[in-house]
């Protein structure tokens, strides 16, 4: 029986009984991230960056000279999954300042969680020179949006197949682990308890996004819907939304078309890609 199967076995008999308990028990599961070391395309890029330690110890790298732009993975992932576009963003004369979120690669913690992520943001900026521009993949993606809620300032913003909804990926994670629903209910209340919101607030429809930004998703991305894309973007005014037929949730980081995209949002040309309006 694969681990899986089991863990929605027991979750769907127990969490009749007990919602509380499994409830309790996801919600680690579900802020626990697992480590991921590098693949073996990102380690020349890991070789050139300069590891650098803000405060309360969060762990980043950083390359290149020029305005300042801030990058943040997502869940169980490292910066230098970003390898071909902080090459491109160095090249063109930028400096590049990639988070460990945290619980991450060296930054401290046990766990992790949209909000946890937001606020190193916040933290990491306070600490550079004004942002040029914030791209996040993701869940980076998501808690970048919320850390400019919370007063993240930044020239551009660019969300990379990123959800629009927590409150979406809460109730698909209980549904993907076979939590029955009492145990959900009561795993969301868990959730919002721990990060200190409301997941129902943590949706972009209530955000106000008034920088220019791009918002990227691939169609055939099987993590996080490509619908999410639109609803972004039908909540950010001055937006750009590029949708690729092909990509997936990662191999999108890495397409030509990303990378002018990014490029030229920064450099205020228009998109050399499609785009949807």
């Amino acid at each position: 029986m694969s681990t899986l199967k089991w863990v929605r076995g027991v979750n769907g008999t127990l969490g009749w009984f007990a919602p509380k308990l499994v409830a309790s028990k996801m919600r680690l599961a579900f802020m626990t991230p697992r480590a991921n070391t590098p693949r073996d395309w990102e380690l020349p890029l890991l070789a050139r960056s300069e590891r650098i330690t803000l405060r309360f110890g969060l762990s980043a790298l950083r390359w290149g000279q020029g305005p300042t732009v801030l990058l943040m993975h997502g869940w169980e992932g490292r910066p230098t999954q970003f390898a071909a576009l902080i090459t491109a963003l160095v090249d063109a004369g930028y400096t590049v300042v990639a988070l460990d979120g945290p619980a991450h690669g060296r930054s401290p913690g046990r766990e992790a969680n949209v909000v946890l992520f937001a606020r190193a943001m916040l933290e990491a900026a306070a600490e550079l020179p004004p942002l040029q521009a914030v791209i996040g993949h993701s869940m980076g993606g998501a808690s970048a949006m919320l850390a400019v809620q919370l007063g993240l300032r930044t020239e551009t913003l660019v969300s990379i197949a990123a959800p629009a909804r927590i409150l979406g990926v809460l109730r698909g994670f209980a549904r993907y682990v076979g939590m029955p629903p009492r145990a959900r209910s009561a795993f969301i209340r868990e959730v919002e308890q721990d990060v200190g919101m409301r997941a129902a607030t943590l949706d972009v429809a209530h955000y106000q996004l008034d920088m220019p930004g791009l918002i990227v998703h691939a169609e055939d991305d099987t993590f996080v819907s490509v619908k999410e894309s639109q609803l972004i973007h039908e909540s950010w005014f001055d937006s750009r939304l590029l949708r690729l037929e092909a990509g997936g949730h990662q191999r999108v980081l890495a397409d030509p078309r990303v990378i002018d995209g990014v490029l030229s949002l920064l450099a205020g040309r228009s998109l050399q890609a499609r785009q949807s309006a």
